[in-house]
């Protein structure tokens, strides 16, 4: 079954259209920002207070070199405020590339004539089990749009990932990338008990959509921009927005993810877990027009602008970028990354080596380096590898979630879960090198937080770790 939006009426008027492009340019174009009032928003967001559009559009409009830096170090010290040094960590794993809809960015596009794959159930649990063999956590299942990949489907792989127990592997959270549904099928994938629901709009400028879209479910814009919304009815609280850079001109892009969380915030009262903002890679038969592309210096950016711009929601920047940019961004904005991620369906378990196929891809990725090789690096430069899940056993989602996290509580747990989860890491599955440089870290996270806080029950769980037990958090 595929779910017609032309049989769905949106009766909510909740769940209309937010999106009004004149709006969004109107306020770009009149925006003339001084150097004092840069500084007055940078101020606003450091204060942690989320930046209405015309602060936005102030950070976007500066574009003096000077400036520019200012907003970077002002998104360094927003991140180091609310989030810490900790990473979160997470794979992607393709459950099926089957798809009815033309989207002429995608390698799974209905006109590319590949074999499509579905995983079977014992394929999910071959694929399952290499990721928690390399110490993964945290998944998020990606689908294609067609009719077998219903809700009931979608909830059947979200359990059947969950049953996966090896020794000390198992999934404890499962977040879904896939398709609008109706109220009914969000309901249907939410009682299997999953984490964030992510849906990227991919361009917020409805011209631009309707090029890109040629054919399928997907074309309907309106179905799309608010099927978070019907996710939100359905009693998902935790929800991932994106953008698909390189549709569009960035500038709107941000001012349209922006507005999303306005909106949320407005009808729902809290914003989105998540933003994604990928840029467009490579892929089979790419058709797209070269003119809104983003260069490496726009693209760290706008990342720094959307630190600023919403400083309580997770920023994800995945394997798409090359290392050398991940290691620019995590600096001042991404709080998420994925690692050791192969995106070929059935590509975890076949550990292939050399050039990808991008016949087997929805796109190329750029950093193809092993968990162990980024959770090292990171280690190495001091952030905190995550693979907490506590806040989803404790019910600390969607305006609970808000209720900690903005007054600044959520720092006092997440660093030492963050600290809990690195400890299993390097107990199970890293080298000697890893676990010993790992270790360091850790005393040294904890000497500082016992400056600020009790660090006694966190010295206890750190040492039960050691001694086998997995799973300890606050």
């Amino acid at each position: 079954m595929i779910y017609s939006p032309e049989k769905y009426r949106i009766k909510d008027q909740r769940m209309k259209p937010f999106i009004d492009p004149d709006e969004i340019w109107e306020i770009l174009e009149k925006i003339k920002p001084t150097r004092e009032r840069v500084r007055e928003v940078i101020r606003s967001a450091l204060d942690k207070k989320r930046l209405s559009l015309e602060e936005t559009a102030v950070l976007i409009n500066a574009d003096d070199p000077e400036l520019t830096e200012e907003i970077k170090e002002g998104a360094r010290q927003l991140k180091e405020k609310v989030y810490g040094e900790r990473i979160v960590l997470f794979a992607p794993l393709y459950v099926g590339d089957m798809c009815i809809n033309n989207c002429i960015y995608c390698g799974f596009r209905k006109d590319n004539k590949t074999k499509r794959i579905t995983l079977s159930r014992e394929e999910l649990i071959t694929e399952t089990r290499a990721l928690t063999g390399h110490g993964h956590k945290r998944l998020i299942l990606v689908y294609g749009e067609h009719p077998r990949y219903s809700p009931e489907f979608i909830a059947d792989t979200v359990k059947t990932v969950y049953s996966v127990k090896k020794n000390n592997g198992e999934i404890r959270r499962v977040n879904i990338n896939a398709a609008p549904f109706d109220i009914q099928g969000f309901r249907t994938i939410k009682d299997a008990g999953i984490g964030t629901f992510q849906i990227f709009q991919e361009t917020y400028h409805e011209p631009t959509y309707m090029e890109v879209h040629l054919g399928g479910v997907k074309r309907n814009y309106e179905w799309r921009l608010t099927a978070l919304d019907r996710a939100q009815e359905a009693g998902i609280d935790d929800v991932g927005i994106g953008a698909l850079f390189g549709l569009y001109d960035w500038r709107f892009e941000v001012m349209g993810l922006v507005r999303h969380v306005n909106h949320f915030e407005a009808v729902y009262g809290v914003g989105p877990h998540t933003i994604s903002f990928p840029r467009i890679q490579n892929a089979l038969s790419l058709d797209i027009s070269k003119s809104n592309l983003v260069d490496d210096e726009s693209f760290v950016r706008l990342v720094a602008i959307l630190r600023l711009a919403v400083p309580y929601t997770g920023l994800i920047l995945t394997a798409r970028e090359p290392a050398h940019i991940r290691d620019q961004v995590l600096r001042f904005g991404v709080s998420q990354i994925d690692g050791g991620t192969n995106i070929e369906l059935g590509g975890y378990s076949k550990q292939k080596e050399g050039e990808q196929d991008l016949a087997m891809e929805q796109f190329r990725i750029n950093d193809t380096r092993s968990l162990n090789e980024i959770m090292d690096e990171l280690i190495g430069k001091g952030y905190i590898p995550s693979f907490c899940t506590a806040c989803y056993r404790l019910g600390r989602t969607g305006e609970h979630f808000m209720e900690f996290s903005v007054p600044g509580f959520i720092k006092r747990y997440c660093s030492p879960n963050a600290l809990l989860t690195l400890a299993e890491y390097l107990e199970d599955y890293a080298p000697e090198n890893t676990k010993r440089k790992g270790y360091v870290l850790i005393e040294k996270k904890v000497a500082e937080l016992s400056k600020h806080q009790n660090v006694k029950g966190l010295k206890i769980k750190l040492e039960e770790v050691k001694k086998g037990k997995r799973d300890l958090y606050f």
